[in-house]
């Protein structure tokens, strides 16, 4: 048993004694401790009172599966949409359904991912009910090649989704980084599948924080931050808006490429004018002033040799 049936069990906001959810659940009062320390890790926090026993500190939400339902009604785009409790990682279960042939627009929701992917291998750390992890399927007819530009594309169409809560200083980072403050609030996985010439398939990997609790931001070990400075909305209306904004800028993007898109994706521009670093290869890095995103997205750089062009490679901030 996962940590989930726990928690919904919790989610009454009352204390529950382990002996009374050993026996609810058939699992000894060690096995329930085990449980809520791996609550805890996963960055809810729980109150345990000697006598009285566990109650979530805060209530918990999770994804209501027939209110999202009612909040796409008029999306104009069906999305095969399925909720789970706890996986490793959306993209990957996602990838392999993909090539089974699963259909356009199918969204993988998870509660929890327990192994979840950033870029370049790294880990997205996320807790439970206080973010969002989602992949969505978009098959395209054209080829993998003609597809430069969907990450910044997908910033736009979230930056927007996140907006309409009130949260308009969302800026974006090249290629695939939402930022508030200055700090990392979300970020973007894409891996495309296909023929070079097409059709092909797009996996598109969100994770968004919602809140940051003091446990999830160590685990995090760099800068990140939450929503803050007005009303969180709920997660099951934030996804719903999210998917809605996606299901308008793909089709566009899909027609005309990420063109359309650049002008507001560079009012969001989080390190224009700045002096950053970019790691190409692991021998190669180039140092310039950050210019922007051209119309087929790729990153513009003024260096010591003029404006260059670059299509991958890790950006950062110089250090001073």
């Amino acid at each position: 048993m996962g940590v989930l049936p726990l928690l919904r069990f919790l989610a009454d906001g009352e204390f529950h004694s382990g002996q009374a959810l050993g026996e609810a659940f058939g699992l000894s009062r060690a096995a329930i401790w085990n449980r809520v320390r791996a609550i805890e890790q996963a960055g809810l926090r729980v109150f345990k009172v000697r006598g009285r026993g566990y109650r979530l500190a805060e209530p918990l939400d999770l994804i209501d599966a027939h209110a999202l339902d009612q909040a796409l009604s008029d999306a104009g785009i069906h999305f095969p949409i399925e909720l789970r409790d706890e996986c490793g990682s959306t993209n990957t279960e996602l990838l392999g359904r993909a090539q089974l042939g699963a259909p356009h627009a199918s969204v993988l929701v998870c509660e929890y991912q327990s192994a979840g992917r950033g870029r370049r291998g790294s880990q997205w750390q996320s807790g439970i009910g206080t973010g969002l992890t989602f992949s969505l399927l978009w098959r395209f007819q054209e080829g993998a090649g003609s597809l430069s530009g969907l990450s910044l594309a997908v910033g736009v169409a979230l930056a927007r989704a996140v907006a309409s809560f009130g949260f308009d200083q969302v800026q974006l980072k090249w290629p695939n980084d939402l930022l508030l403050n200055g700090q990392k609030l979300g970020g973007i996985l894409i891996e495309v599948s296909g023929d070079h010439l097409g059709p092909s398939a797009a996996v598109i990997g969100v994770g968004l924080n919602l809140r940051l609790p003091l446990e999830l931001s160590d685990r995090i070990g760099r800068p990140a931050t939450g929503l803050v400075g007005g009303g969180v909305p709920s997660r099951t209306l934030l996804l719903a808006q999210a998917l809605r904004e996606l299901g308008a800028v793909l089709p566009q993007f899909a027609r005309v490429g990420f063109e359309p898109f650049r002008a507001e994706w560079m009012s969001r521009h989080a390190w224009q004018d700045r002096i950053v670093t970019l790691r190409v290869t692991e021998d190669q890095v180039v140092e310039g002033v950050a210019v922007g995103a051209a119309e087929d997205g790729m990153l513009l750089l003024r260096t010591p040799s003029g404006l260059e062009r670059f299509h991958g490679g890790e950006l950062r901030l110089k250090e001073k």
